[in-house]
């Protein structure tokens, strides 16, 4: 079973890569087959909608990259961590504090997501 802080860097890695059988292998390896992801601008169920709604997000800001910034803090099988979105020239865009909850075998079972403006 990987550790919860292999998970949450896998997360990252998810929604940084571009290629879309990559980002799917990696989706997989991060998310439950029945995985749902929720924020306030986003939604996605399954392994494919969710790959395919990052695909979307990474249109939607050409060039930007989301890097960990604080976590996991864990407990039972709850996490959450603090992430950030920067331009490719390194201005932050976006901040968000995502909570999953965790399958048995530690991969993210739901997510949500809270963003927050950058500071």
């Amino acid at each position: 079973m990987p550790d919860p802080t292999t998970i949450v860097r896998t997360y990252i890695e998810m929604w940084n890569e571009t290629d879309p059988d990559r980002r799917r292998e990696l989706v997989s390896e991060t998310l439950t087959a029945d995985a749902s992801y929720l924020d306030p601008v986003m939604a996605g169920t399954g392994v494919h909608e969710i790959s395919d709604m990052i695909g979307a997000a990474q249109q939607q800001f050409p060039g930007h990259r989301f890097e960990l910034v604080s976590g996991p803090d864990v407990h039972h099988d709850r996490m959450r961590f603090t992430w950030s979105l920067g331009s490719a020239a390194g201005e932050p865009v976006a901040v968000g504090v995502d909570f999953a909850t965790t399958a048995e075998d530690g991969r993210m079972r739901n997510v949500t997501g809270f963003l927050e403006p950058a500071a």
